[in-house]
């Protein structure tokens, strides 16, 4: 609660004190007696990563009010109107303070793991958090909820058939622990759900667009591309989406799904050398001549996350992601069209928007803007 010695409208209040400062907003209206604090209130957990930055961003533009859970970067958020809370979902203290007030919620806290021996971490986010992210919900009378989960969440075969929201979620031991942490994350929005809460499930495919600080996995993997850093390709695809389209599918779903639905956000498969050679032809740079067979990859790949972390860095490939790209190649978004408008913008754009978002930003120095422009 806010400690009544301190006047919000002078500027900021504390939650409690080991949480930062925020704004307090009020609607103009208030000197005149005509109405009562303004409360709506959108959080978003997970505020600093791809997606959070964007959908904070879209939000902002929208005119809403934001607030966004944070441990220490803050990059994806610098300059922006948002009121920042240390808070971890692992924490249900600390997580029901600072969803107070809020009429909607993000839930995009996770923990991405791309390795076989992740359980713990990703169980205790995935799993555990978003279980306590939907108690919290429920006992502040949250209006509603949106939860992210993953195209990891699905069972991918038959690969030879579409995939639609209708497809089993992962369950067997077979599978790698982030895709299992986030089926059984999406069980637990399920059990709220059934307790009255307000809540809608997307699963996006695999996220790329700018506005990528940290940077994400594919976008540390389009740097290394442009640096010539990768030796050679591997076999396979994925589907990509743009992260500015997630956003307004979310928001969209926010605003028009009803509670219990579940929508895939998916773009357009490419495969792994279809990509490297657009961010070639992009940046004028070359893409790696040499696609080695799999079964050297999947051998080699211990040695690679060896040497990464000899280095500080994460390796690109891992078993887990040469076996995710084996992906389903017919993921069908045609729910989400038919629902929210959803419409996934061209691949070739996502990447030169991307590019364009490195290079201005300092994370590449090219000669020439992407796409050819001097």
């Amino acid at each position: 609660m806010v400690s009544p010695c301190q006047s919000p409208c002078k500027g900021e209040a504390w939650l409690n004190p080991d949480l930062v400062p925020f704004r307090l907003y009020f609607d103009p209206r208030l000197e005149m007696g005509l109405v009562g604090l303004y409360s709506v209130m959108v959080v978003i957990t997970g505020v600093s990563g791809l997606v959070g930055g964007n959908l904070a961003r879209a939000l902002l533009a929208q005119g809403r009010q934001v607030r966004g859970l944070v441990h220490h970067d803050r990059r994806a958020i610098e300059g922006l109107e948002v009121e920042l809370v240390r808070a971890d979902v692992c924490d249900p203290s600390a997580l029901g303070r600072a969803l107070e007030g809020a009429d909607v919620v993000y839930h995009l806290a996770a923990n991405i793991s791309l390795e076989l021996d992740s359980w713990a971490d990703v169980e205790a986010v995935n799993v555990q958090g978003t279980h306590n992210v939907v108690e919290a919900c429920l006992n502040l009378g949250i209006r509603r909820m949106i939860h992210f989960s993953s195209i990891h969440a699905l069972e991918q075969e038959p690969l030879d058939t579409v995939l639609d929201e209708s497809r089993p979620r992962v369950s067997s031991l077979s599978f790698p622990p982030y895709d299992r942490s986030k089926a059984l994350g999406e069980q637990e929005v399920r059990k709220g759900i059934a307790r009255g809460l307000s809540a809608i499930i997307l699963n996006p495919t695999a996220i790329v667009g700018p506005h990528d600080y940290y940077p994400s996995y594919f976008g540390r993997a389009i740097i290394s591309l442009v640096r010539g850093r990768v030796p050679a390709l591997v076999p396979g695809g994925f589907d990509w989406v743009d992260v500015r389209d997630v956003v307004q599918g979310a928001i969209q779903a926010e605003k028009l799904a009803p509670s219990g639905a579940s929508y895939l956000l998916s773009g357009h498969w490419y495969t792994v050398r279809a990509v490297a050679d657009l961010v070639a032809v992009l940046t004028g740079t070359h893409a790696p001549r040499w696609t080695v067979p799999s079964s050297v990859a999947y051998q080699a790949a211990p040695l690679m996350g060896f040497l990464a972390r000899l280095s500080g860095t994460k390796p690109i490939y891992t078993r887990v992601t040469l076996a995710a790209l084996r992906s389903n190649q017919h993921i069908s978004h045609d729910r989400a069209t038919r629902d929210l408008g959803y419409q996934p913008r061209p691949f070739k754009d996502t990447i030169e928007d991307t590019l364009n978002w490195f290079t201005h930003n300092g994370y590449l120095r090219l000669p020439f803007a992407p796409g050819g422009q001097c």
